[in-house]
């Protein structure tokens, strides 16, 4: 009787398609476990998101990475967050700067190696630093016949978005980090970088310059304007001189106005005869006064404001 059991509770489940099997959840789990320990012996590097960020009983400072459901730990000392820390860079303690840099990450995707496995627990320690290493080895160091890396300077590229704030995207690329500012993520006026870009996001880029000397030691310049290209010459076109346009304020920086006009110009402005104070994001009505072809501008005055952010 109890073998009969056993053959009924180990017969797959029937499903409506008599020929599927379908999966459970301890079905899946043990298969992805079962890739977790080959990867392990193979030091195969996994991509998991990073999901938070705790401190152990002794104070240390830990991320934690899910892959597919799977909770692993990667020490701080292995997420090689490099934070120059002398007596030019002495920006306060070490551990918080390290924990703002990580709580800027939450969301993103990283690799790792798996460096230790507890089967009884399941539970994984790995290192984010030696799946980067490895990987600029193989996409910045090893050279093809031509003695040509994969990555070199002007191929347009995939990349990660790691961190944003309002005047910086930081960019991970095959295992080296770089900060790519305002001015090179879009032609358009950009105020916010927020607003477009998002942690966890793949982009395209164009690698500038790349100095690469050991895996320790790289360093890359990175562009996302040059992949999109230029709209804003293009729909300069369709702007005229005493022409008055809507738009959308976009920055304000020492007394300059910076508007996105709506049908897809770059402008700026000195002055505007709404008593109104203009603030950011604040819709307005632009009149163009003269276009400066060199900088592909149009220069002009803030008439009205249409709607305020308030």
């Amino acid at each position: 009787m109890a073998n009969e059991q056993n053959t009924f509770k180990n017969a797959p489940i029937l499903t409506l398609d008599s020929d599927a099997v379908l999966e459970t959840a301890q079905s899946k789990a043990d298969l992805t476990w079962h890739e977790i320990q080959n990867a392990y012996r193979t030091k195969k590097i996994l991509t998991g998101m990073l999901g938070g960020i705790e401190k152990t009983e002794t104070g240390s400072l830990i991320a934690i990475v899910y892959y597919k459901d799977f909770r692993t730990v990667i020490p701080v000392t292995e997420m090689m967050i490099n934070l120059l820390q002398d007596a030019e860079h002495d920006y306060g303690e070490l551990a918080l700067r390290q924990n703002k840099v990580l709580n800027n990450m939450l969301g993103c995707e990283i690799d790792f190696i798996v460096k230790g496995l507890d089967s009884k627990t399941r539970s994984i320690v790995a290192s984010r630093k030696e799946a980067m290493l490895k990987k600029r080895q193989i996409f910045y160091l090893d050279k093809d016949p031509s003695g040509t890396a994969k990555i070199h300077e002007d191929r347009v590229v995939q990349a990660r978005v790691i961190a944003v704030a309002e005047k910086v995207v930081r960019a991970e690329i095959f295992g080296v980090e770089t900060s790519i500012l305002a001015r090179d993520l879009s032609f358009d006026w950009m105020g916010d970088a927020r607003e477009r870009f998002h942690v966890g996001d793949h982009i395209l880029v164009r690698i500038l310059d790349v100095q690469a000397e050991n895996p320790e030691q790289i360093s890359i310049k990175a562009d996302v304007k040059s992949v999109e290209g230029n709209t804003s010459k293009e729909n300069m076109k369709k702007c005229k001189v005493q022409g008055k346009y809507a738009g959308t304020v976009e920055d304000i920086h020492k007394g300059t106005v910076f508007v996105r006009l709506s049908i897809g110009v770059n402008a700026i402005a000195h002055s505007c005869y709404d008593s109104r104070t203009v603030g950011k994001k604040d819709n307005v009505s632009f009149v163009v006064t003269h276009i400066d072809e060199e900088r592909n501008v149009a220069v002009g005055i803030i008439t009205r404001i249409i709607k305020q952010n308030l």
